[in-house]
């Protein structure tokens, strides 16, 4: 299996546990898991209703460009790019993407 696709199951994994942790919260509240392996686009986000109150956005959101995973964006309190790292990813195939290149530098991981 090459990067690419060793990549995605990983992206996969770590967005279904959270999908299956969010389950039992609520009821109103569903957890919907988007992969669009096409374009190399993932993402859980939260959609429903609490009382009156519509509940809609992201959660987590994984994109995979140039042999790389970019952390597009990280609601959680988890540290995504740990977690990849401790699931056999390097740390140059790893992006923070919701920080900008100037930031990105100064971490351990990829630029861009």
């Amino acid at each position: 299996m090459d990067n690419v696709e060793r990549y995605r199951q990983f992206v996969k994994q770590i967005l279904t546990e959270h999908a299956q942790i969010a389950t039992t919260t609520t009821d109103t509240v569903k957890a919907e898991l988007i992969f669009d392996t096409e374009h190399d686009h993932y993402q859980l986000a939260y959609v429903g209703w609490q009382g009156d109150k519509r509940i809609f956005g992201p959660v987590m959101h994984f994109d995979i460009q140039d042999g790389k995973i970019w952390i597009q964006y990280n609601g959680t309190e988890e540290s995504l790019a740990e977690r990849l790292v401790e699931m056999g990813v390097p740390t140059n195939d790893i992006v923070i993407g919701f920080h900008s290149s100037f930031k990105r530098q100064f971490t351990r991981y990829a630029v861009g």
